[in-house]
């Protein structure tokens, strides 16, 4: 059986710019322009039903995670890296190693209802907070099979980078 969530990338993991990009989204000032971007890559990702990304040309996975705001019960949509283990994605709440928690991951504890949307295909979802050895090695499968910039973030911040499943329901 196929997984729920749909899987299309641009761009190729192997691209000249993968380094380049990497490298600069380890930096602070890199770091900074990719979260100023976020606004414009759910903008791309929507208008191109998830064809196209800020981040394509590196072939970097990405999704657009749609929640219901903790606070105002609204909803929220973000542009996220992922990975993926068989049926399930996984995202991770790094917010570029900042000392806050992004606010989508607030938002899923206080409704782990949620939107996923790859490739342009909407899947409704339900989020699991991972934690412990299980929270780690999914924490690792990004550091090696999304992007080691990661590996900075959690570097950067004292606070426990927030971890999820993300299930179909």
């Amino acid at each position: 059986m196929a997984s729920p969530f749909a899987e299309r990338r641009w761009g190729s993991t192997s691209s000249p710019l993968r380094g380049p990009m990497t490298a600069l989204a380890k930096t602070s000032v890199g770091s900074w322009v990719v979260r100023r971007s976020a606004g414009v890559d759910r903008r791309v990702l929507h208008a191109s039903k998830g064809r196209f990304t800020v981040l394509g040309p590196i072939g970097a996975p990405t999704l657009l995670l749609t929640t219901t705001g903790a606070k105002s019960g609204l909803s929220r949509t973000s542009p996220l890296l992922y990975a993926r283990e068989g049926d399930d994605i996984f995202v991770v709440g790094s917010n570029f190693g900042q000392e806050r928690h992004p606010a989508w991951t607030a938002n899923l504890l206080a409704n782990p209802a949620c939107t996923v949307n790859t490739a342009g295909v909407e899947v409704d979802a339900v989020a699991t907070l991972l934690d412990g050895t299980e929270r780690e090695r999914i924490y690792r499968l990004f550091e090696s099979d999304v992007t080691d910039v990661y590996s900075v973030y959690r570097d950067r911040t004292d606070r426990e980078i927030r971890v999820f499943r993300l299930s179909a329901s």
